[in-house]
């Protein structure tokens, strides 16, 4: 195999240059030194000097011959080694070269723009996905160019627009749900976004440089699946909902009567269907946050008092464990057990935190943190802390119990991810509830995250954008006929 050829004449050293040197060196004495002998014996002295001349003479042109011969070899090599090079390094030996021919054999879109927003580079890829000619392209505002929207097909603000953000925070933006209407044929095209900044030295954004990638096929086999089990699981409901009911028609004395036996039986019978049932609305709601058909309430929500309602609520989920739980305000640690108690302060000022989102979807995603804080935590108690600034409110979700490595942290909210230890492998779940969660809370422009220390606990985190004085007259003067349209009726 061509592989396996190995050639040992290879350059030679500095120290086999200076050893031939002295080689050549001590013949060339020895031979002129017999030469004078032999030439003094003969005849004259001068006779000898003339044959020694000879001999050095003769023997420095053939010892200059082999030098030139062997010092040769490497050239002779490196040619040949210069003439095996392949294609590919004759096509990216000039460095311009090297980035077009790299640039255009990649199949992802590359885009260059400068620092205020003009399209410097982008490859035929990139072209291709927004319906342009590569250099008619070039030196246009990213906003002619890439028509982006979102999955119900309405255009991105310029919030939205990853470019924009990436100029406005500096940060990576990753977007994997927006669509691009090319210029030419007016179709939309599924894409994922990724744009990272070009920063100065001042850390100033310079330009930006974007990936962008056709997942249309990829996005239709996803809906393909939702659709499969949004269908499955709304057609299982309904026999699995049957079943629930007649169960617990058999388990009440007053409809009929069974020894504790059958009634052991008939309980257990009964709390599986349940989870069955659980188990079939999470697929359903996680079918319809993938494709954005949640059902969507939002009104303005005092968060504060809403914390504390829904803390006094679920206190007794947790009791259940001998488990303490308190509500925390800010960030003093403040910690209220019951609204009008205060624990650790004697004087707190609630802020008045207002965010724009539907009460029972918020609900659903604190029940849920709070469930799952309860079921990994053997004692100890369950912090439920409420803090904010102008601009963010926080909620946390806070437990004393087994907590999480950090290898399992990262994959919290990927659907049907399930913790894989000793301490969690006997609790049920879907692995649905963190997803859906997080699409819960994407909704409403926040985010959620944990923190966690195996054998410590863990902390959920949520952040909503809090309503500014203005945004809430606006919305309350906007809301305020359909409240009164509603108490009329």
């Amino acid at each position: 195999m061509p592989n396996q050829v190995k050639h040992t004449s290879n350059p030679p050293s500095q120290l086999e240059k200076m050893g031939w040197i002295i080689f050549v060196f001590i013949s060339q004495f020895v031979v002129v030194f017999l030469l004078f002998n032999i030439g003094s014996k003969g005849s004259s002295a001068a006779i000898g000097i003339i044959f020694s001349l000879f001999g050095a003479i003769l023997l420095s042109a053939i010892s200059l011959g082999i030098s030139q011969a062997r010092l040769s070899l490497p050239n002779n090599t490196s040619s040949r080694k210069a003439s095996d090079k392949s294609p590919v390094h004759s096509i990216l030996s000039a460095p311009q070269n090297q980035s077009d021919n790299i640039l255009e054999s990649v199949s992802d879109g590359i885009v260059v723009t400068d620092e205020t927003g003009k399209i410097t580079m982008l490859n035929n890829s990139a072209a291709q996905i927004a319906g342009w000619n590569p250099q008619d392209a070039l030196n246009l505002d990213y906003h002619s160019v890439f028509a982006f929207s979102d999955t119900k097909g309405i255009p991105y603000t310029d919030q939205q627009n990853p470019f924009k953000k990436v100029f406005d925070t500096g940060k990576p933006i990753k977007d994997d749900a927006a669509f691009v209407t090319t210029h030419s044929s007016k179709k939309k095209i599924a894409v994922s976004m990724s744009v990272s900044p070009m920063l100065d030295e001042m850390g100033g954004v310079v330009g930006t440089v974007s990936i962008v990638r056709d997942v249309s096929e990829e996005r239709e086999a996803a809906r393909q699946r939702a659709e499969f089990i949004s269908t499955a699981s709304h057609e299982m409901r309904t026999p699995v909902a049957a079943i629930e009911g007649y169960l617990s028609l058999a388990l009440n004395p007053n409809v009929s009567k069974v020894d504790d036996k059958a009634r052991s039986y008939l309980t257990k019978a009964h709390d599986a269907t349940r989870h069955l049932g659980d188990l079939f609305q999470d697929l359903l709601t996680s079918s319809k946050a993938d494709d954005g058909r949640l059902t969507n309430n939002p009104e303005i929500i005092e968060v504060g008092s809403f914390i504390a309602k829904l803390t006094e609520d679920l206190r007794f989920v947790a009791q259940k464990k001998s488990l303490t739980v308190e509500y925390v305000l800010g960030t003093t640690g403040a910690s209220i057990d019951s609204p009008g108690k205060l624990e650790g302060s004697t004087k707190v000022i609630q802020p008045l935190y207002n965010i724009y989102a539907d009460p029972e979807r918020l609900r659903e995603v604190i029940t849920n943190l709070y469930d799952n804080a309860v079921k990994y935590t053997n004692s100890g108690k369950i912090s439920i802390g409420l803090t904010g600034d102008n601009n963010v409110v926080q909620i946390y979700v806070k437990d004393t119990g087994v907590g999480m490595a950090p290898e399992d942290v990262p994959h919290l909210f990927q659907k049907f991810y399930r913790l894989d230890n000793s301490s969690t492998r006997t609790s049920g779940g879907t692995g649905l509830g963190l997803y859906i969660s997080r699409k819960i809370i994407e909704l409403y422009n926040g985010q959620i995250w944990a923190e966690s220390e195996l054998g410590k606990g863990s902390t959920f985190f949520i952040n909503l954008p809090r309503l500014s004085n203005q945004r809430y007259a606006e919305l309350s003067t906007k809301m305020s006929p359909t409240l009164v349209e509603s108490k009329e009726k």
